[in-house]
């Protein structure tokens, strides 16, 4: 069969629960509307990890972190893990990124023949974690809670300068693939860092959400005390005894959030458009990292198994699966062997180590119960914390802390812990099983510990002395670009053009 050409739009930190069945109604995305009109949409999808870096190995690997030793936003993803990217590369694809992937390590491409940014966040092990210092504050890059009291508008940002630069960069490449030159199929994956915050946008957008009536969290900052002890440590981790977080704080940010939304609709609708107009065709898929609380119990940002964190969007558009509504869970691993079968590419001699399943079956009408899993192991954390979403529970499980069992149809907004219930004794015993089965949580602490101590040491002894960096410097040869004398100007500029000339 045709191989077919891939498009991977990819967000960072989009929270799950604004899309129910597609974008919220009330969300300003037309362009995203559009593409989930023509897709399969996964309202229960959850992340790997809530936090980049290994939500994202994970997203590319089709493993879980305790597979891929991604625990954390600085911890080295192996360039001996395949990737979609190197499964479709193997069987013959182009593919290239433009954006963020956060890869912590040397290798800077993991399958990818061609990377046309850098990345916005640093490849070293800079951000590692310290469980041998349990409530220990890194303050020059954990989060912290001026993201919330600065919230507001700007026309440019750090954050605004790249996400230009990578939707650029994307149509840039996509009129290249039109022309021709490179008969291979293609998979283009294009990642975007917004709506991460710092919540500040363009006014354009901002303005676009004076009257909105979802500026408010659906459940308001608990007492500190009252928080379970993983929110507790999260509301250590982001310094929230230094600041004070006023309703107009959370107004301001949300908006923002939203606008974002709208900015990145923009973006994405510029790459679809130019798609068309290259007259081009591609599976199309959409989905993010991880959500963000976005204020809800007074949680911001990521890290929890709560639904705004943990829950992601997720739509494809394949020819191969029927658009509609699909509502068992799933999860951002299932990509990586999804991808695979609906270009045709087997992924059979890795698949005893890999997690994630193929979503094309239930876009063709079959039915999925298996867990999904997620982990979590960074910072706000002392020990590894573990979660199933099974049916209609979510089970949450941590050495250190007691269970949590939610049943998110009675309980959406997971308000209350069923887990000393005796009328629920039975599912809790249930799902700690399943749970014990797949995890050894003493073994993953040694893990992840043993991995930490390792980098605290690398890093230090590589900050010392000549500094050699591991951002991805995109490669720029200008003896090939526009007209150059080894060139032929007339075959130049019918190569370049499309359509072509008569």
């Amino acid at each position: 069969m045709t191989q077919p050409n891939i498009l991977i739009l990819m967000v960072d930190q989009l929270n799950g629960t604004l899309f129910p069945d597609g974008p919220a109604e009330w969300l300003h995305a037309p362009n995203l509307k559009k593409l989930a009109a023509r897709s399969t949409r996964f309202r229960n999808s959850y992340t790997a990890s809530p936090l980049c870096a290994p939500g994202r190995a994970a997203f590319m690997s089709g493993q879980l972190p305790s597979a891929t030793g991604v625990y954390d936003n600085a911890a080295e993803f192996c360039s001996s893990i395949p990737t979609y990217a190197h499964h479709l590369r193997r069987a013959g694809y182009q593919t290239c990124l433009s954006g963020k992937m956060h890869f912590v390590g040397p290798d800077q491409l993991h399958g990818f023949e061609e990377r046309l940014t850098t990345d916005i966040y640093p490849a070293d092990f800079g951000w590692t974690p310290d469980y041998r210092k349990p409530g220990e504050r890194i303050d020059w890059w954990y989060h912290n809670m001026g993201s919330v009291t600065g919230a507001g508008v700007a026309e440019t940002s750090n954050q605004m300068e790249y996400d230009d630069d990578v939707a650029y960069n994307a149509t840039r490449k996509l009129y290249d693939l039109s022309r021709g030159t490179d008969a291979r199929p293609w998979c283009l994956t294009v990642s975007f860092t917004h709506p991460h915050d710092p919540y500040v946008a363009r006014k354009k957008y901002w303005d676009l959400y004076a009257d909105c009536e979802h500026l408010l969290p659906e459940v308001p900052a608990f007492d500190h005390v009252d928080q379970d002890p993983h929110s507790q440590r999260i509301f250590d981790a982001n310094d929230w005894r230094s600041f004070d977080i006023t309703e107009e704080n959370i107004r301001r940010s949300r908006r923002a959030y939203f606008a974002n939304i709208s900015y990145l609709d923009d973006k994405i609708g510029e790459i679809l458009q130019t798609l068309d107009d290259i007259r081009q065709e591609a599976i199309i898929l959409f989905v993010s990292d991880h959500g963000d609380m976005l204020g809800e119990r007074g949680l911001w940002f990521k890290m929890s198994f709560f639904e705004g964190a943990a829950r992601v969007p997720l739509m494809i558009s394949a020819p191969q699966m029927t658009p509609g509504l699909q509502t068992a869970p799933v999860s951002n691993i299932d990509v990586c062997p999804t991808l695979c079968e609906l270009a045709g590419v087997s992924m059979e001699e890795v698949m005893p180590w890999t997690t994630g399943q193929s979503l094309m079956p239930m876009g063709q009408g079959a039915c999925r119960t298996e867990p999904v899993a997620m982990e979590y192991a960074a910072e706000a954390s002392y020990a590894p914390m573990v979660s199933l979403r099974y049916g209609k529970w979510k089970y949450n499980r941590c050495a250190l802390d007691p269970d949590q069992l939610f049943d998110l149809e009675a309980d959406p907004y997971e308000l209350t812990n069923l887990a000393d219930v005796p009328a629920h004794q039975g599912t809790l015993t249930q799902l700690r099983a399943k749970s014990e089965a797949r995890w050894d949580l003493a073994a993953y602490d040694a893990d992840v510990r043993q991995s930490q101590a390792r980098r605290w040491v690398v890093y230090e002894a590589l900050r010392q002395g000549g500094y050699y960096p591991w951002d991805h410097q995109p490669l720029r040869d200008a003896s090939e670009q526009y007209m150059r004398n080894h060139m032929d100007l007339n075959t130049l500029e019918e190569r370049k053009r499309f359509p072509r000339g008569e």
